[in-house]
């Protein structure tokens, strides 16, 4: 990618993220932290990646940040110098879940090697 499609991207991570914890009155959306933000070369799609502090609640969510994305998109054109605000697409990023299951897998092994080498 290029320096200012990498500076618009870290950009609209940090205005997401403020917009998603002071701006939005969905407590839904409340406890959600944006991961990460690929936008396209040529500016017109964005996929915003989030995290959801509560599992339970994914579905409904991302289905309210799915309702709310025209709203941010439009506070964004007022904050990012931009000719054209790319359409946010959130998706649920299951990397954090991804670690820590393998983050359990290896104390699993560890467990099992420190039984082992008692014997």
């Amino acid at each position: 990618m290029s320096v200012k499609i990498d500076r618009i991207a870290s950009n609209m991570v940090k205005e997401i993220s403020y917009i998603l914890a002071n701006e939005i009155k969905d407590p839904d959306i409340k406890f959600v932290t944006v991961t990460d933000v690929h936008v396209t070369n040529d500016l017109s799609f964005a996929k915003v990646y989030v995290t959801v502090f509560n599992e339970e609640k994914i579905k409904e969510t991302m289905k309210s940040l799915r309702n709310a994305s025209t709203y941010i998109r439009k506070i964004l054109a007022d904050r990012i110098d931009v000719r054209h605000i790319p359409e946010l697409e959130f998706v649920y990023d299951e990397s954090i879940e991804y670690g820590k299951n393998i983050e359990n897998k290896i104390k699993e092994i560890h467990e099992k090697e420190v039984k082992f080498d008692k014997w």
